[in-house]
């Protein structure tokens, strides 16, 4: 088995950094972080600090410099792998940079923030031979691995279509620095809606075309966590998107997103079958639970049946069966795809976080405000294969050849 480790450079160490250090530092062995950068000097040396703490309590780990600015990672020789961590609308400049100096690519969601961006980004990692990925990864986890087999073992049959809810008020009640969520590049859609259309294409395959209507609700918003509790943001995106996708296969979902509405229960997610319903679980996570409906579940059965009895299953989902995980990574896994793209540098075999797939997706995401504009359906120009389902490897932490 090749146990080689890739060299990376992190490029923002912000909130999302945190989860990234501790699965480098803990869980994914192949990968090595050899530096890090962020605008902020004290970010960066907070995550340095982190690894140094995790080196002195025993793991076998590099503390990694810190670099005075992104271009000094760049040409640091060193380095094989740019994880650009920084906010969505620095993506594309950071992404594009790395790439023209010959660095591979792992960014977090989205892939950039328009096609124009993106598709220039696929386009120069295609002509400079480089790998070009990112998040979200949760896909790659336990859940959403379980239930793609489910479908395509045919347990709820042909596939009809799905319905995914992300409903929540926002973020400026309790994310440090809320303001990025609702300007360019931010919104549900963007922020969250990467979670839900990557989970869909990969468990239905390619989307066809996008219908949508979105709006803004409010104009502004008043910031209530610290440190700038009080502050008001000018809203410049959408915040309430809701619309249709058409799929190649000819099955329909639906999709909303929203950062206006009060609610509980943040996340709904269902894949309805010819023969049977399949509750996905929030596709912001890595594990579960899935439930599975099928027509001879609603034939009359005691009601000491302990299937109709579970105490984690919401009144509305009463006599769905729970299903077993069939995967690893039923944890917070996140720089899962980061490793599996370090895997595909070392091996030479394909990644799935791939920039296929994020460019397939940003086109889906982009489409429900552009419809919406337009007033009509929005046909889709990029093409989409489902990447590789996951496979069983012995050594968690070590993805297969």
């Amino acid at each position: 088995m090749n146990n080689r480790t890739v060299k990376v450079a992190m490029i923002g160490v912000g909130a999302i950094s945190g989860i990234y250090l501790e699965n480098i530092a803990k869980v994914f062995k192949e990968v090595e972080l050899i530096g890090v950068c962020d605008l902020i000097p004290e970010r960066a040396q907070k995550g340095v600090a982190y690894m140094q703490e995790q080196k002195d309590n025993g793991v076998n780990v590099t503390v990694p410099r810190i670099y005075d600015d992104m271009y000094e990672a760049f040409n640091d020789p060193e380095v094989e792998v740019i994880l650009n961590l920084t906010r969505p609308y620095e993506h594309y400049d950071v992404t594009k940079a790395a790439l023209l100096h010959g660095k591979h690519v792992y960014s977090e969601k989205p892939l950039a923030v328009d096609m124009e961006e993106g598709t220039e980004l696929v386009k120069i990692a295609q002509e400079k031979e480089l790998l070009l990925g990112g998040a979200p990864d949760t896909f790659m986890g336990a859940g959403i691995q379980t239930c793609r087999k489910l479908i395509d073992d045919g347990m709820i049959g042909d596939i009809v279509g799905a319905n995914c809810e992300m409903i929540c008020h926002g973020h400026e009640s309790w994310h440090p620095d809320p303001e990025f969520y609702y300007k360019r590049g931010g919104g549900p859609m963007m922020d969250m809606g990467p979670y839900y259309v990557t989970a869909l294409v990969q468990l239905l395959g390619e989307a066809k075309s996008v219908v949508g209507m979105t709006k803004k609700s409010f104009p502004q918003r008043l910031i209530t966590s610290q440190p700038h509790n009080g502050e008001i943001i000018d809203v410049d995106v959408d915040t309430h998107l809701t619309g249709s996708i058409e799929f190649t296969s000819g099955a329909i979902a639906q999709i909303c997103t929203t950062f206006d509405v009060h609610y509980t229960g943040q996340a709904r997610f269902e894949v309805y079958g010819t023969r049977g319903t399949l509750v996905v679980p929030d596709p912001n996570t890595f594990g579960g639970p899935i439930l599975l409906l099928r027509p001879e579940d609603t034939a009359a059965a005691p009601k000491t049946d302990p299937g109709l009895m579970a105490k984690d299953i919401p009144e509305f989902y009463k006599g769905y069966k729970s299903m077993p995980l069939l995967f690893d990574y039923c944890e917070n896994s996140r720089a899962l795809g980061l490793a599996d793209m370090c895997k595909a540098l070392s091996t030479g075999r394909g990644f799935r976080a791939n920039y296929q797939q994020q460019l397939h997706v940003l086109e889906i995401l982009t489409s429900f405000s552009k419809s919406s504009a337009e007033g009509k359906r929005v046909d889709l120009t990029t093409n989409y294969e489902r990447t590789a389902p996951m496979c069983y490897s012995p050594m968690h932490g070590i993805l297969e050849a």
